[in-house]
């Protein structure tokens, strides 16, 4: 049975290269934010309407890279990144993005900490200490309410990716 584990949390928070450091340990495929490429490509500011595109973008590479793999695969972000996104810049979310939220499952979830320094990229929004904490807490919550395990990841990236394996290791034992 395929298990799906999610790295979640706030921006500059080294998911994608935690993402990648635990697709290589456990050799197994991974799932890539899709919204990095989609913004790249697309020459002006992301709208309300491109967060649609950008959600079922995730969901088709998510299916891809499942048939992929045999017993794990790890996700760098799910749909409740769209959805909090959609949520703090437009005030809405688009009723395609709840109902997957809803159908989707995952087994874990890791949950990157703000604890390491923020890195410029054009793509980020918010630097600022306190944003940084707003959307933590809000991914915490979020999470909370899911129902699935989840584990907090913070520390040095060798400290993350020891305590994401340790946490992975728990989760395929349940």
């Amino acid at each position: 049975m395929l298990k799906k584990v999610v790295v979640i949390g706030p921006e500059s928070t080294g998911k994608s290269t935690l993402s990648q450091d635990l697709a290589n340990y456990f050799a197994c495929p991974w799932v890539p934010e899709y919204a990095r490429t989609y913004i790249e490509q697309l020459g002006r500011p992301y709208d309300y309407d491109d967060l649609l595109n950008i959600a079922k973008g995730q969901v088709e590479l998510e299916e891809k890279q499942s048939k992929k793999a045999k017993d794990l695969l790890i996700c760098d972000t799910d749909l409740h990144v769209v959805k909090i996104w959609s949520e703090h810049k437009f005030g809405k979310v688009h009723d395609w993005i709840l109902e997957q939220i809803n159908e989707r499952e995952y087994d874990a979830y890791l949950l990157t900490d703000i604890d390491i320094p923020w890195q410029e990229d054009p793509q980020r929004e918010h630097p600022h200490p306190q944003m940084r904490r707003h959307f933590f807490d809000w991914y915490l919550r979020l999470i909370e309410e899911t129902g699935v395990p989840f584990e907090n990841i913070s520390g040095s990236q060798e400290e993350r990716l020891q305590k994401s394996i340790e946490a992975i290791d728990r989760f395929l034992r349940r």
